[in-house]
């Protein structure tokens, strides 16, 4: 590859020595190659149209020399189409595509469609011009990568090469464009939060920690939008919404990434009733817009994303499978049954053994189902059940064994709130780095009254992967977060 590139950077000074310009700033584009398909499809084969005058331009994917002709495959962002070009262009003009364009490179053509005898629609090249001369070389064999590491890093290649890859992420940014037009369409108006905070919370998870210069002081990124927006809430706002990044500063598996993005929205005077409402309709939404279908299999497995959903409460489904009451049995029988699997949680705290609890059990669900009622203990910014105070008015989407949503009756009793941070500070006192902290600065807020309201996230990376089959969290995340790699001083990459 080294020798390769060297060669590659002799050849840009050997066309600048023949008066082109490698590297142009701009070129007319005036067709997409999805519309030049689905305008000439019609054509015949040995067809030409000679009267249409096409300008496009994209990456050159594959050449191939016949005699006095050459044919090629350009790429755009729609699709993939055959170009010709032949002696009747000029001989300075045929030889320099003969010896410098090669695959890699962006061209710029000018021509006419036609229809091969073999039935290829065709652009014919009256005239070309190089945009853009590749230094390395792309791989034949992408796709046989057993090397996933190469494909996240490379995703530019990836998806140069990967059309399923490319076609995923166009779908992801329809997705996010499509949630947009939902919410907006519910009313809720889009509003933004701070990244960098002075305390963090909203959701049990650890912060990256970050420093200000400027006030020589900690800071952290954000962990959840959800604080901030409540701030909306009581400062008048009715029905917000955010889509955006979060940071947890946690573990990186196939569902889990450090740096992801999530929906959330609150909406005055409604509860967690009218949040499931919404999620439902919003997602089963989205996975027929995508698959034509609410019925989908993901990953080899059917999942049912129709109306209504399944409901369950946590208690009973722990009980059910585990023979557990997270209610009524001590702490010592949850301890037993938590040895016995071998899934003891690192603090040793009631609210951390019904969460370990419920991992044990959450791969059992596969169609999207609300698990309702989860114990106060782990349910910090929630308001307490309006028929049992031991639980919360809270749900959570399961499907597949993962969370794709997570909603509630938000608390706006300043008292219980207050007292709700004061148990948290204490787990994070004794060691839980996961607990939330103590924001006064919230607390100031909703003293001044905040409505009913409920409120809702989902994450967006997860919703993705369903929509898209995506085996992974990093299919559906264009720059996932992975070690990184080794460079030389020329910029080629050290294996290790």
């Amino acid at each position: 590859m080294d020798e390769i590139r060297a060669n590659k950077i002799k050849e840009i000074e050997e066309i600048r020595k023949l008066g082109v310009n490698p590297y142009p700033y701009a070129f007319d584009v005036k067709d997409k190659i999805s519309q030049i398909r689905e305008r000439f499809n019609n054509l015949a084969n040995g067809q030409k149209d000679e009267s249409v005058s096409l300008s496009l331009a994209g990456r050159v994917m594959a050449i191939r020399y016949q005699g006095k002709s050459i044919f090629f495959v350009i790429q755009d962002s729609t699709g993939q189409i055959q170009g010709y070009l032949n002696v009747s262009i000029g001989s300075d003009k045929f030889e320099f595509f003969k010896d410098h364009v090669k695959v890699g490179d962006f061209v710029g053509v000018k021509g006419f469609p036609f229809r091969s005898h073999t039935g290829e629609l065709t652009v014919f090249a009256a005239d070309y011009q190089l945009l853009s001369k590749a230094i390395r070389t792309l791989p034949e064999k992408w796709h046989g990568l057993t090397d996933k590491e190469k494909i996240y890093r490379q995703r530019y290649v990836d998806m140069t090469v990967n059309r399923e890859s490319f076609n995923r992420f166009k779908a992801r940014y329809e997705i996010i464009k499509m949630i947009r037009e939902f919410m907006n369409g519910e009313g809720f108006i889009e509003v933004e939060t701070p990244i960098l905070q002075f305390v963090t919370g909203g959701a049990t998870a650890r912060p990256f920690i970050t420093h200000l210069n400027a006030l020589d002081i900690d800071m952290y990124l954000k962990i959840a939008h959800e604080l901030y927006l409540k701030r909306y809430i009581v400062g008048g706002f009715d029905a917000v919404y955010e889509i955006g990044k979060c940071f947890r500063n946690e573990g990186i598996d196939y569902k889990h990434n450090p740096e992801f993005t999530m929906i959330e929205c609150y909406r005055a005077y409604v509860d967690y009733n009218y949040m499931m409402d919404l999620t439902e309709r919003l997602v089963s939404y989205i996975i027929e817009k995508v698959n034509g279908t609410t019925k989908i299999e993901y990953q080899g497995k059917a999942v049912d994303f129709s109306r209504p959903w399944k409901r369950v409460k946590m208690r009973d489904y722990i009980k059910d499978h585990l023979g557990v009451d997270i209610l009524e049995d001590p702490d010592e029988k949850m301890v037993k049954i938590l040895k016995d699997h071998d899934a003891l949680p690192e603090i040793m705290e009631r609210g951390h053994y019904i969460e370990k609890l419920w991992d044990l059990v959450e791969d059992t669900i596969t169609n999207p189902t609300f698990l309702l009622e989860h114990p106060v203990e782990i349910s910090p910014l929630a308001k307490r059940h309006r028929e049992d105070p031991r639980v919360t008015e809270r749900f959570e989407v399961i499907v597949l064994g993962n969370e794709l949503a997570n909603a509630f009756s938000e608390l706006n009793d300043p008292v219980d709130q207050r007292e709700r941070f004061e148990a948290q500070a204490a787990l994070r006192n004794s060691g839980d780095k996961e607990a939330q902290m103590m924001d006064f600065d919230f607390l100031r807020a909703i003293e001044y009254g905040m409505p009913p309201t409920g409120g809702l996230g989902i994450g967006i990376d997860r919703l993705v992967m369903f929509a898209t089959n995506a085996a992974t969290i990093k299919d559906v995340i264009a720059f996932p977060l992975i070690k990184p790699e080794n460079f030389d001083k020329s910029g080629m990459e050290i294996e290790e």
